[in-house]
């Protein structure tokens, strides 16, 4: 291997149990491992997290369920697919049994002709749109329909009723406060249709971090005679966003990052001052220097932003900092190395010394896209 990916399991669960203590003991904690595990791969995290005591995972699709099912055998834990549920895909839902995400009387309809041949009961967690325009029925006359059709089935019950914040880790945001106007009046629609959810869940990592929505989630949910649920993802990996405007980090300082991610060293050269390196010739050496040639580039994750006069990355290397020198290549990546002492093997891309958060600056996006975006074999440490 010449780049790779160390995943710890030790510190995956210790993160799924801060996130718990965090959300409180009270509300149930759905793992999320979509995107395969946001890059830690699910294969290697659903075990380790259902150890831990995660009793839901969340995963993209029905195909990702289908694996995570297979991995974790026939026991009890609950899978949900939470994105982009087609109707063509109710009768592998149910055969992998894995509950989906539904928001129109069609995905209803769907999942009871398929719950019916397969002579099967199944749940279903209904989503409502509350300010994210993507998933979810709008509340009134488009949720009306899916509870008419789900007080209507047979085969089909409510088991969740959920939506999604835009703005999350934002304290005070006045996009939360429509949210949750919202969702409390769909709670009041799904009640006067005579139908009683188990669990209601509208946070995720950031909800958990801030606490104000995790507080209003418990509260509705014990009205409702329901328990409250939270879909966390990033804090299970040790990263959580920065929360904006006053409130007090209550998960952040508790988790630590899963993943480092290594590269070989594939040769050591020294160079005069006047050599040039990298496509474009944009580093120019000003001093006799030593430099390492790694086997990770753009192609692998390591973003082409983390370039010397872009971004201004850099990698560990014997536990110092190694700067990026010239441009990232597709595959290979050069780094000053001249004052690391002895010999180099290896070098950390993402780890102890370079976080996500670092490499997420550089490329100026989020933490969750670097995770997602790196390639090579995982090993779980």
């Amino acid at each position: 291997m010449k780049n790779w990916v160390e995943i710890s399991g030790t510190r995956l669960a210790e993160n799924f149990r801060a996130t718990r203590t965090a959300a409180g003991s009270e509300v149930e904690i759905l793992a999320v491992i979509k995107a395969d595990g946001y890059g830690h791969d699910a294969m290697l995290c659903a075990p380790v997290l259902t150890k831990a005591g995660a009793r839901w995972l969340g995963v993209t699709d029905v195909e990702e369920g289908a694996k995570v099912r297979a991995a974790l055998g026939e026991g009890g834990t609950r899978i949900m697919v939470m994105s982009g549920l087609e109707l063509a895909d109710a009768p592998a839902l149910i055969s992998h049994g894995v509950t989906p995400v539904v928001w129109t009387a069609e995905h209803v309809s769907a999942m009871e002709k398929a719950a019916r041949a397969a002579g099967q009961r199944v749940s279903v967690h209904v989503e409502v749109d509350t300010g994210m325009t993507r998933q979810g029925a709008a509340v009134g006359g488009a949720l009306r329909s899916v509870l008419e059709r789900l007080v209507e089935s047979r085969w089909v019950s409510c088991e969740g009723l959920m939506t999604h914040l835009c703005c999350s880790e934002v304290a005070g945001a006045k996009t939360t406060a429509v949210s949750q106007k919202l969702f409390a009046e769909a709670l009041a629609q799904i009640a006067a249709a005579g139908l009683k959810p188990d669990f209601v869940h509208i946070g995720n990592t950031s909800a958990v971090d801030e606490g104000s929505t995790m507080q209003w989630v418990r509260h509705q949910a014990k009205t409702a005679g329901a328990r409250a649920m939270v879909r966390a993802g990033l804090s299970l990996y040790g990263y959580c966003l920065p929360i904006e405007g006053v409130a007090d980090a209550r998960l952040q300082p508790k988790v630590k990052p899963v993943l480092t991610w290594k590269a070989c060293v594939l040769g050591v050269r020294e160079v005069e001052a006047g050599t040039t390196v990298g496509y474009g010739a944009t580093f120019v050496a000003r001093r006799r220097m030593r430099v390492a040639l790694l086997a990770a580039g753009y192609a692998d994750g390591f973003r082409r932003e983390a370039s010397s006069g872009i971004g201004d990355g850099w990698v560990m290397i014997a536990g110092q900092r190694a700067p990026v020198v010239g441009r990232v290549s597709m595959n290979l990546t050069v780094v000053d190395v001249s004052d690391i002492d002895g010999v180099v093997e290896e070098a950390v891309l993402l780890g102890e010394g370079v976080s996500a958060e670092d490499h997420a600056r550089w490329a100026k996006t989020i933490p969750y896209e670097i995770l997602c975006g790196i390639r090579g074999a995982r090993l779980l440490r």
